[in-house]
């Protein structure tokens, strides 16, 4: 069995938005075990559609659309669909009322294109989606040759189409499986090292074919780990998933901080709670994602006041952050005190900041070189800088 994934959408053809729902997909598919051989982008007209999910459907058993659901004119995934199985688009009741039900939530009137929203062609399944007005269609077309070939089609809202996969199409698609049965995933979260650093730390564990699965992403400077386990039960996908997060833990030791939502925030104000410390902050190159984040981490992971509230200042702080560490600290009486400095030229002339941890221990200072350019750059800086703070934090009480 292999699969196809299809793209839709003006935007994608003519360059002006990446497709990243395809990757995405990709990957899915694959730690479901169906392999995608194709990728096909397509613009938005009827006849351009027909063509690729026809072509698609001739030399693939499963195909997943993103793109085309939505209430306007030019979003016609149904009506393609429609033709190729020749048969009618229908009105489905249920699906209506969940539309105009999101509308109603909102207090605002469903404008009469959104009736569009719930047409389906004859013999469709509906894959509800709770995050939007788009459901999705599931449908199974017949080849001419012989056989059948499900189609999956989905929002292109990368929220809403992942929501709708993780609820239901994962789970109906490992049921078309000849070794059907259930599948658990495991992230380990991961700060300190590079994505290729990682990989070469844990050389057996990611590569193709490997049961459990274990596949790797970096965002904005952090690594996940995910362990993908398929089984007859749960019971049995665990079983194959713990001693493959012992290897991992074992093997990259610190660099690991938490799992599967946690932030590195969390991990930090979790352990700052669990040891019974205090933080304080002050900031001026990562122009108070610092604080934000750390008080966000405190409102979802503890009632303790683990973090006593940061300074996002305009100057230099001295010019000095070991100085304003230890400034910020004894000032809020505090247990850490934590100094991000004014952005400057480094070496070679990068830009860099300089971030310093003081507690009672003495001070920690890094040069921190900025890089991903100024959306990534201020982010990526922050995340060093708590996770020095976690490094300063007793082990046992920082762990995950």
């Amino acid at each position: 069995m292999r699969a196809e994934v299809i793209a839709i959408g003006d935007e994608l053809t003519t360059g002006q938005r990446l497709d990243t729902n395809s990757q995405w997909l990709s990957t899915e598919l694959g730690i479901l075990g169906i392999p995608v051989a194709f990728h096909t982008t397509v613009c938005d007209t009827l006849e351009d559609g027909i063509d690729a999910f026809r072509i698609a459907a001739a030399r693939s058993e499963v195909v997943v659309a993103t793109g085309g659901l939505g209430p306007t004119a030019d979003d016609l995934t149904r009506d393609v669909l429609a033709e190729l199985a020749g048969q009618p688009l229908e009105m489905s009741s249920d699906a209506l009322a969940a539309v105009e039900a999101r509308f109603a939530r909102r207090g605002v009137a469903m404008p009469e294109s959104n009736r569009r929203q719930a047409l389906f062609p004859r013999g469709s399944r509906i894959i509800p989606n709770p995050d939007g007005t788009a459901p999705g269609i599931d449908l199974d077309l017949r080849r001419p040759h012989g056989g059948t070939t499900r189609i999956i089609a989905l929002p292109g809202v990368p929220a809403e189409m992942r929501g709708m996969w993780a609820d239901s199409v994962a789970a109906s698609l490992v049921a078309m499986l000849p070794d059907a049965g259930t599948i658990r995933h495991r992230r380990i979260k991961c700060f300190g090292a590079g994505e290729s650093a990682i990989e070469a730390m844990l050389p057996d564990l990611i590569r193709r074919g490997r049961d459990p699965l274990v596949g790797i992403t970096a965002h904005e400077a952090t690594i996940t780990l995910r362990i993908v386990a398929r089984g007859p039960d749960a019971d049995a996908c665990l079983a194959k998933i713990a001693p493959t997060e012992e290897t991992i833990r074992r093997s990259l030791g610190r660099l690991v901080y938490g799992t599967e939502d946690d932030e590195l925030e969390d991990a930090v104000v979790r352990g700052l709670a669990g040891s019974g410390l205090t933080l304080s902050t002050i900031e001026i190159g990562t122009a108070g994602r610092v604080a934000s984040m750390l008080a966000q981490a405190q409102a979802r992971t503890t009632g303790n006041v683990a973090y006593r509230g940061g300074t996002v200042a305009t100057g230099p702080a001295d010019g000095d952050v070991a100085a304003a560490a230890e400034r910020v600290r004894s000032d809020r009486a505090a247990a850490i005190g934590l100094a991000v400095g004014a952005v400057r030229q480094g070496a070679e002339g990068r830009d860099v900041v300089d971030i310093a941890v003081a507690d009672a221990r003495g001070v920690e200072r890094r040069e921190h070189v900025l890089g991903g350019g100024p959306t990534l750059a201020p982010a990526r800086a922050a995340k060093h800088a708590i996770d020095l703070v976690r490094t300063r934090i007793p082990e046992r009480e920082a762990a995950s």
